[in-house]
């Protein structure tokens, strides 16, 4: 099979098409004819060697995050699916690759995909819907009433947190250019503030939950929004002692993440507020609760730009400008 694959960890390093044997098939797998794939900024961190800490990848390796494709083969385990079902799925940690024509995913990982999306539509839903689940339904446990802000709302994960919050029965503020203030307002955002002229900490206050997908200094200032008692639910770091424990690491490494959050974690103690850190996993269960939505018109997934699979480095290089409305996504194959 042909696949991109990142030679050793390189900051705007080229990715090199190469030609793989086929995925060994494991007995709770699933082999998936790869139809599209989608870009994320965690893979340009990863091919970077951001998280080489807590992902320690050995290179050669596939880069790829989300999958949207039809099954080909069957573990002997599998029973959840069989040979023709159309899938979508974000592969488990360390099984990740789907810059590739196919892949092995574990079948606990992978749903059906939604009926009323194409499979380039669906390729760009599942890491970041699971991601916003994670945040809003899992951890954050949104209810009705509760006041929601999400940064980046024109962003892949922002595009589709704003539609769940809103689902979930929450008023949502959400920052973006005044050029995708209109885009923000139709997926449900209530309060828009424009990030180039306005300041969202002297906008907001009393919130329930903030979701932080941007730098430290706009970590920091999104304390000042929240009530006391509410959640700074963060995606883009620092990793915190719990996520140290979910991972199992070192000594070392757990004395090293609880460093990194523990400024952000004083002054959230003592303003009552509860920080976590969000590291999204696989969870197809989570994921078939993410389709009866987009099924029932709930959720429309936002697709900016389609790139055909050879221009895969096109497509990573164009998230990492972060100018992408939505989602960028490959079409691999018909």
């Amino acid at each position: 099979m042909k696949a991109f694959v990142v030679d050793k960890y390189k900051k705007k390093g080229a990715l090199r098409l190469a030609s793989l044997p086929e995925p060994e098939l494991q007995d709770n797998d699933v082999l998936v004819r790869i139809q599209a794939t989608a870009v994320n900024l965690l893979d340009s961190k990863v091919r970077d060697g951001e998280f080489k800490l807590i992902l320690p990848y050995r290179p050669p390796f596939v880069l790829g995050h989300d999958v949207a494709g039809t099954v080909v083969k069957a573990g002997s385990r599998v029973r959840r699916f069989k040979v023709g079902d159309q899938v979508y799925a974000r592969p488990r940690d360390h099984r990740v690759g789907t810059f590739a024509e196919f892949i092995a995913v574990d079948e606990a990982d992978a749903a059906l995909k939604p009926n009323n999306l194409s499979m380039t539509e669906a390729a760009s839903v599942p890491l970041v819907g699971l991601t916003a689940w994670q945040a809003l339904v899992e951890v954050g446990k949104v209810k009705p009433g509760q006041k929601v802000f999400i940064q980046a709302g024109s962003g892949g994960v922002g595009t589709f947190a704003i539609q769940l919050a809103k689902h979930l029965g929450a008023t949502v503020a959400t920052t973006t250019s005044a050029g995708n203030a209109e885009l923000a307002r139709s997926l449900g955002a209530d309060v828009v503030i424009d990030y180039k002229t306005q300041d969202f900490e002297k906008v907001l206050s009393g919130y329930d939950l903030v979701l932080n997908s941007q730098d430290p200094k706009t970590l920091e200032k999104s304390l000042s929004v929240l009530k006391q008692g509410g959640q700074l639910i963060s995606i883009s770091g620092p990793p915190d002692p719990a996520f140290a424990g979910e991972l199992g690491l070192n000594l070392f490494l757990k004395l090293v993440l609880r460093l990194l959050s523990r400024g952000v974690r004083k002054k959230a103690k003592r303003l009552g507020i509860r920080y976590s850190f969000l590291f999204m996993r696989a969870e197809g269960q989570q994921l078939g609760q993410i389709t009866s939505l987009i099924e029932s018109g709930a959720i429309r997934p936002v697709v900016d730009k389609v790139f055909p699979f050879e221009k895969t480095g096109d497509a990573l290089a164009y998230v990492e400008t972060g100018r992408a409305k939505g989602k960028v996504v490959i079409t691999v194959a018909d």
